[in-house]
């Protein structure tokens, strides 16, 4: 046994703007050569005071020989008083590549999910990447996320078993393409968590109950890992893509980076004054993907996004089940918007997901509704990114929307109706799906126009007509009845905007 009883204060502190990391002294593993079923245990404790850095790093020296690794700890979780956070401590590994940014050595996360995990070559715990088990300094990453006043005192015990070690399975990605209906409008949901971050479902489940859903297509975003993505392929089909992903989780804020490339990973370990984030914004799109904030009005410990919108490809306006912090997100990005058209640049399209976990959390309400050539990664990022698409909350909600006016000419979702300032423009919604809710048509000068409600089928056309000159660009929202006045329903759809006037 080994026991490492010194605190924090008394420790090498190595520290990185405002994400500080911490490195403990080494656990060492001594065998003899001729044993090769041995098993030997370690046992580390220690206590981290309030104030402790984001990582602390507990290097572990092994030796070679060594078919798996082990690792199981425990924290203490006293009283505190109300209103104050307890203790919570995450888990992750680090080879013998290191720690550094980047994540060459990165082996696995799993956050508080798990009390345990090992690794090996043939097989990981779900979080953690299967490989060899090679000689050199290997770090157990522990995240303090929140220590209560009294401190956080840990045990981590440590096992290495030897013998040989099992072959290295070349990893099976799922295909970037399915069937499709060509040129079509595609369902989607692309904040999903399995077994493999801190949900409890597996790929099956969650493919099977996107299909239930009506989803053509979802993206896998585990916290803070790739292990996910070699387990994707037997989910996926001719009728579902399925997108590789991660959902960043730092903590000033979580971000999905959406249909990169198999394998990607991509690294957590920074805040928002460390000015790191964009260094990998940059990697999410060089795989090939989108940086998408997530729930960036939450209001759990770390979940409000503070590295603001220049890198942001899309945003997350809903997330789960209608909230008040949904209601801010919209109205935050319906601000961005009009900050785009008056300052005349880029603007952010909006999108919804359900970040499910387990039951009972549907998958597929909300769900991103996407106009795309096929039903392929390319197409489908295509679409996002370009703003073509709605959220829905569920399959049962159907939208078109469109702006006519000047000799024929029309603009669909997340496009632009070229016409002078002061030609008459047609906005049409057509619904269906959405029973007694109110049409409302929002625009740069904020809700000029509101419906009456919508009849019990659900199936309506709402019509309103304005001029660029009044309206720089016309977005709508379906929302349910208002439970109190003055304030309005919850959402049942909204539309990307449709931009009026020359450029």
């Amino acid at each position: 046994m080994c026991d490492d009883d010194a605190r924090l204060g008394r420790r090498a502190l190595f520290v990185t703007g405002a994400a500080a990391a911490l490195t403990a002294g080494s656990v060492t593993f001594a065998r003899g050569a001729d044993d090769m079923q041995h098993t030997e245990t370690r046992t580390v404790r220690g206590t981290l005071p309030p104030g402790s850095p984001d990582f602390v790093y507990v290097p572990v020296e092994v030796p070679g020989g060594v078919r798996e690794l082990r690792v199981s700890y425990t924290y203490d979780r006293p009283a505190v008083p109300v209103g104050t956070p307890g203790n919570a401590l995450d888990i992750g590994l680090f080879d013998e590549h290191g720690t550094a940014l980047g994540g060459e050595g990165f082996r696995g996360w799993s956050g508080g999910a798990r009390t345990e995990f090992f690794v090996r070559a043939d097989d990981a715990t779900p979080g953690y990447l299967p490989g060899p088990v090679n000689e050199g300094t290997w770090h157990i990453a522990l995240g303090p996320y929140t220590v209560a006043p009294q401190g956080l005192a840990y045990e981590l015990t440590i096992t290495l078993s030897y013998g040989e070690q099992g072959a290295v399975a070349d990893p099976v990605y799922p295909p970037e393409r399915a069937r499709g209906r060509g040129r079509d409008w595609y369902r989607g949901d692309c904040h999903l968590h399995s077994w493999y971050s801190d949900g409890r479902r597996t790929p099956a489940e969650i493919a099977g109950l996107a299909r239930a859903a009506g989803l053509d297509f979802i993206n896998s975003s585990e916290h803070n890992t790739h292990s996910a993505h070699a387990h994707w392929a037997e989910a996926a089909g001719d009728d579902l893509l399925v997108l590789l992903g991660e959902e960043v989780t730092t903590r000033n804020g979580h971000v999905l980076a959406l249909g990169t490339d198999p394998g990607t990973f991509v690294d957590w370990r920074y805040r928002a004054r460390d000015n790191r984030f964009g260094r990998f914004a940059r990697r999410i799109r060089k795989a090939g993907g989108l940086v998408v904030p997530a729930h960036p009005h939450a209001t759990c410990i770390g979940c409000t996004w503070k590295f603001g919108f220049g890198e942001a490809d899309a945003v997350e306006v809903w997330n789960g089940p209608y909230t008040p912090d949904d209601e801010v997100a919209l109205a935050d990005w319906d601000g961005m918007l009009v900050a785009s058209v008056r300052e005349g640049r880029d603007w952010i399209p909006a999108m919804g997901n359900s970040d499910a976990h387990r039951d009972p959390d549907p998958v597929g309400s909300p769900q991103t509704v996407v106009l795309a050539d096929e039903l392929s990664r390319e197409a489908i990022l295509a679409g996002i990114r370009a703003g073509r698409s709605y959220v829905a909350e569920s399959r049962r909600v159907s939208l078109s929307f469109t702006a006519a006016g000047g000799r024929g000419r029309h603009a669909g979702i997340g496009e632009r109706l070229r016409v002078d300032r002061d030609t008459p423009v047609t906005v049409r919604l057509e619904v269906t799906g959405a029973p007694r809710c109110h049409v409302r048509f929002v625009t740069d000068q904020g809700v000029l126009f509101t419906s009456e409600p919508l009849p019990v089928t659900g199936a309506g056309t709402v019509e309103w007509r304005t001029t660029p000159a009044y309206a720089a660009y016309v977005r709508a929202e379906v929302r349910h009845e208002a439970v109190l006045a003055p304030l309005p329903g919850a959402l049942a759809a909204f539309t990307n905007p449709v931009f009026l006037g020359r450029d």
